[in-house]
C-alpha cells in the first residue's frame, strides 16, 4: 500500500498528484490518501474516469476534523 499525504499540497495540484501516484501502482495495490476533507468529489472523478479504479473496494475513515484517510484500490488484471 502506498500512502500520500496531500494536506500541504495546494488544492489545484492535489488531484493530478493523486492520479499520478495511482497510475504508478501495480494491479492489486492500493493508494491511501490523507486529506483535510472527505474526498467525495475525487471518488466520483475516479469512478467516472479511471478504468482501473476498484470503486467497490474504496474505503474512507475520518480520523478527526482535519484528517480523512481514503483508500483507492487498483483492480487486479
Amino acid at each position: 500500500m502506498t500512502e500520500l499525504d496531500v494536506r500541504d499540497v495546494p488544492p489545484m495540484e492535489r488531484h493530478p498528484k493523486i492520479h499520478d501516484a495511482f497510475e504508478d501502482l501495480a494491479a492489486g495495490e492500493s493508494l491511501t490518501i490523507v486529506n483535510d476533507h472527505e474526498p467525495k468529489p475525487l471518488f466520483y472523478e475516479f469512478q467516472a474516469e479511471v478504468e482501473t479504479f476498484d470503486a467497490d473496494g474504496y474505503e474512507v475513515e475520518q480520523v478527526d476534523d482535519a484528517e480523512f484517510r481514503a483508500t483507492f484500490p487498483k483492480r487486479e488484471t
